[in-house]
């Protein structure tokens, strides 16, 4: 019986921002952590921005980094409740060429275990446009971890079994 070789680690290129209509740089603990998070995964770091919570800031930064070629992954972070204020969902889904449902679904389940019934409060989603992944979490440093510790790590590890989301990068603008 072969053994299976190890896969090499293959780094993907993230986006990260920061929707709120309150944090800055030096206050965005979410932030942080998601850039400490993809730092600590060897994944490069292509850019970070904080925009206020505004439809059309959010939708132009996301869509100028859904054009890049060179961003794989964009991670959002505030925005997903459903205060008048949250409005993360309306301006990023129409972006979108596919939703990957499963991903908000996992999340509250996974959430469920920390904040209880709370979790459905939450608006969390992912999904792919231009073969650029799109993952929107909640503002909360504890949502964040959870999102990048449970669920999306694995995902941008092409080494994971049975199958990633790396993988499929080569196909998706098939």
């Amino acid at each position: 019986m072969s053994k299976e070789i190890e896969k090499e680690f293959k780094s993907v290129n993230i986006a990260i921002l920061t929707i709120s209509d309150r944090r800055t740089m030096e206050e965005d603990d979410s932030g942080d952590l998601l850039v400490n998070r993809v730092a600590d995964a060897n994944h490069v770091m292509m850019d970070r921005q904080i925009c206020k919570d505004n439809c059309y800031q959010i939708r132009s930064i996301v869509s100028q980094w859904i054009l890049q070629e060179d961003v794989h992954v964009i991670i959002t972070t505030g925005g997903t409740g459903i205060t008048g204020h949250d409005g993360t969902p309306e301006a990023i889904l129409p972006l979108m060429d596919k939703t990957i449902d499963g991903f908000g679904e996992m999340f509250r389940s996974l959430s469920y275990k920390n904040i209880k019934t709370s979790t459905l409060q939450s608006r969390a989603f992912a999904g792919v446009a231009n073969g650029t992944f799109t993952f929107c979490l909640p503002g909360s440093p504890g949502a964040c971890k959870d999102g990048w510790d449970l669920l999306i790590s694995e995902q941008l590890d092409h080494r994971t079994r049975p199958c990633n989301l790396v993988e499929l990068m080569p196909r998706l603008k098939e």
